[in-house]
């Protein structure tokens, strides 16, 4: 009999940044890095990874970052992006 598959939930912020988002990195990166970093500090090991997708496209999201909680995702959020969803991502073994 086969055993069922174990899962390990994360939880992946994805976030939109609007037309304009790419344009504004060099403006807004240093107070988003400076508050990725205030986050990690204040939750430590909460963010697993983040980071922006390579090529935008229209109405899809500009980057996504991997939690270990939905908590952590929505607060993380809740400080920096006005649009955003998060998802449950189950990571097998």
């Amino acid at each position: 009999m086969t055993e069922a598959p174990q899962w390990t939930e994360r939880f992946v912020l994805l976030y939109f940044s609007g037309e304009d988002g790419r344009a504004r990195v060099p403006e807004v990166f240093p107070a988003h890095h400076r508050y990725t970093s205030e986050f990690r500090k204040r939750r430590p090991g909460e963010l697993l990874l983040t980071g922006p997708f390579a090529e935008p496209a229209e109405g899809q999201p500009g980057a996504m970052n991997v939690f270990t909680s939905r908590e952590s995702a929505e607060d993380f959020a809740e400080g920096v992006v006005a649009s955003w969803a998060v998802r449950t991502w189950l990571i097998g073994d």
